[in-house]
């Protein structure tokens, strides 16, 4: 009876506390105002091909800054790697970043500055604790705000990183600055599905992406549950004019799609009609800490051999790489030992780590298994084209349609020495770890893109 008493104190308390606290943001992108929709943000891969015959795309997992670290080391070698027979490093020959919360740190401050980047987002994120702004403490006045929607909302965060980073930036400062084309990743917790900061989304709510701060986005990226209130994007579906692309209600009737892109589709007819008038969203690695789930969407729902690209990108195309930087965190804890737990954070714990890891498997394979196919595609569009299709596409002389490869693979600490592996395994998921693990993360990035033979195979056939 003793222990029933006091499982009802607890109750009480919460549900006192609960009723006293709510935690929530407020939407922050705003309606397209008669505005168009800027026809560029359409294409996935806009510059790519054009100027070369190379795609080169990379998707940075979450991970906190663990993950902001592995990934810059990454880009640090590529940076290092000349081009053949040209003044420039592979790094310039990047298209596409998509980030899942750190990594969209990373993948957000590259997109804006570019090679620059290189020289101080060690010492401007890496370095700093970016949790300055944050409860990170449990209490009962916490546990109140956890229960209330969570225990932090999203403008401590977001403060600091304009403060620290991003200086106010949007997606149309990212636009504006050139290739690559940088995809933020966020989860939409009502409809179950991805949720990119792209044209698609905005398109379908009737807003402005390039009036909505990277902040915001990167914040939205990382708002883990409990911890972070959800991100709120608003609808304003009648607002706009612009029809949704075909492929969207397609899919959403075809009862043989793929189950990752009818739940899409749906969510994306519901922005519009006005079913869901404010968005929430969560960290982008409960439905895909890969980042790569949106990139299969695209494809899937491509109505042409060669989409999202170009008749001519598809033609200039020769080898392309798609690479997934992964900073997984290891196995932790000490409750297997024991009869009793988890409990308490180490059980939310235990549920989040267990929902990333089971989508990423996922997501991968279904990627992998896309890409793969687009090949193929690809490849029998191209032999199939007339001599006046290859001359308006752009064939260069001596090309050959079969001269098309597509690389897949994953960069990850299990691809190191086990022991220090697992060193890096246990670095934990936070927005402030200590100069020498980021020192050690950094150096792992890049040795283990140096390491792997599907990079290795893709830069030496170009």
């Amino acid at each position: 009876m003793s222990a029933l008493r006091s499982i009802g104190v607890v109750v009480t308390t919460c549900a006192l506390l609960l009723g006293c606290t709510s935690v929530y943001n407020l939407p922050a992108n705003v309606p397209l105002a008669g505005a168009s929709l800027d026809p560029n943000l359409d294409a996935v891969f806009k510059d790519a091909a054009e100027q070369d015959d190379l795609l080169i795309g990379f998707s940075f997992s979450g991970g906190g800054t663990r993950a902001a670290a592995f990934s810059f080391g990454v880009l640090e070698e590529l940076g290092s790697i000349r081009m053949r027979g040209a003044s420039d490093t592979m790094l310039e020959r990047i298209d596409f970043l998509s980030g899942v919360s750190g990594g969209s740190v990373t993948a957000a401050y590259f997109g804006l500055k570019k090679r620059a980047a290189l020289s101080d987002f060690r010492e401007r994120f890496l370095l700093q604790n970016a949790e300055a702004g944050l409860t990170t403490q449990l209490s009962l006045g916490t546990i109140g705000r956890a229960l209330g929607g969570g225990i932090n909302d999203s403008r401590g965060f977001t403060s600091w990183l304009d403060a620290n980073l991003f200086h106010n930036a949007t997606f149309g400062s990212l636009r504006n600055s050139g290739s690559p084309r940088v995809w933020i990743n966020a989860s939409d917790i009502y409809n179950r599905v991805p949720f990119v900061f792209d044209n698609t989304a905005f398109a379908a709510i009737c807003s402005d992406l390039s009036k909505y701060p990277l902040s915001g986005a990167v914040a939205a990226s990382a708002a883990v549950p409990l911890a972070f209130a959800p991100a709120v994007v608003q609808a304003f579906p009648g607002t706009c004019n612009e029809p949704l692309p075909p492929w969207v209600a397609r899919a959403a009737a075809n009862r043989n799609a793929s189950p990752m892109l009818s739940a899409y589709s749906k969510a994306v007819m519901r922005y519009r009609d006005g079913a869901v008038p404010y968005i929430k969203l969560m960290d982008g690695g409960l439905v895909d800490n890969y980042g790569v789930s949106a990139l299969t969407i695209v494809r899937e729902s491509s109505e042409t051999p060669y989409g999202p690209m170009t008749p001519q990108q598809a033609v200039r195309l020769r080898r392309g790489i798609f690479m997934v930087v992964d900073s997984k965190v290891g196995l932790s804890g000490n409750w297997i030992n024991t009869v009793e737990g988890p409990e308490g954070v180490d059980l939310i714990k235990a549920a989040v780590d267990t929902t990333m890891d089971a989508s990423i498997g996922s997501s991968y394979t279904a990627f992998d298994r896309t890409m793969k196919d687009w090949q193929s595609s690809l490849i029998k569009w191209r032999c199939g084209l007339s001599a006046a299709e290859r001359a308006r596409y752009g064939a260069r002389p001596g090309w050959r349609c079969t001269d098309l490869q597509l690389f897949v693979g994953r960069l990850g600490f299990d691809q190191l020495d086990p022991a220090r592996a697992a060193v890096l395994e246990a670095v934990p998921t936070r927005f402030q770890l200590p100069q020498g693990q980021v020192d050690d993360l950094m150096l792992a990035g890049r040795e283990t893109l140096r390491a792997s033979s599907v990079f290795r195979a893709f830069a030496s056939g170009i």
